[in-house]
């Protein structure tokens, strides 16, 4: 399987996502569209697009002017019944893509936070792994309406629209699954600015829920990653 993977901002990775699809025997095509790199003009010769994160919005295309061509290229995958994951940022330009409206400059949701499956949710392939309300990674503010047709997935006691389903494997997660505790830890480091304004206490939070609630992410993040992996055909 050939897989597009779209990064929009500087140390964004796949994190947990990389050995779950490697596992799977998968080839990796990486555009860095925050850098410049070029994006297809079709889903052709491709099995899937994975969108992942970034500080910038859904709809700031004065700065990325990509962005429209991207929630265009997303729902193109979606078109052609190829499995589709837009993570946080990659969510939010998925719901555009769908025509639905964003939501900015809310509280921002950060840290290990519980996300709850709905009852759709339960039963849905992919969030439906989740055994019940489970530590998640989050660092947004900005969120979504739900697409028309969208099957809503899952929820938060900040965020109610955490994970979407399209069709059959056209997925918008809202929550940072594939942020691993190394992933979150070089995070911490990267952007420790950013974290100490919105949480002046997080370096002791991180310390303190890092075993606890990260390891219990981690392990959530991993079936998440599996089982979307397991809609590619």
């Amino acid at each position: 399987m050939r897989i597009l993977v779209v990064e929009n901002y500087q140390a964004t990775s796949l994190g947990l996502i990389r050995p779950a699809l490697a596992a799977a025997g998968a080839v990796i095509d990486v555009r860095q569209a925050h850098e410049g790199d070029p994006l297809p003009d079709a889903p052709d010769g491709y099995d899937a697009i994975i969108v992942l994160g970034g500080g910038q919005s859904a709809v700031d295309d004065e700065k990325h002017p990509y962005l429209p061509r991207l929630a265009r290229l997303m729902r193109a995958f979606g078109d052609a019944d190829k499995s589709v994951l837009g993570i946080c940022l990659g969510s939010q330009i998925l719901a555009r893509g769908y025509g639905a409206r964003n939501v900015l400059g809310r509280p921002t949701e950060f840290g290990w936070q519980e996300v709850t499956p709905t009852e759709a949710g339960r039963d849905d392939p992919v969030v439906g792994v989740l055994d019940g309300p489970s530590p998640l990674f989050h660092w947004h503010s900005d969120t979504f309406t739900l697409p028309e047709g969208a099957v809503h997935l899952a929820t938060s006691a900040m965020t109610p629209h955490q994970a979407f389903r399209i069709g059959r494997a056209v997925y918008g997660i809202q929550f940072h699954f594939e942020a691993d505790t190394a992933l979150v830890r070089d995070w911490s480091d990267a952007f420790g600015d950013v974290a100490a304004s919105i949480d002046p206490d997080w370096p002791e939070r991180h310390a303190r829920e890092e075993g606890p609630l990260g390891s219990r992410a981690d392990a959530a993040g991993r079936a998440i990653a599996r089982a979307w992996i397991a809609t590619i055909r």
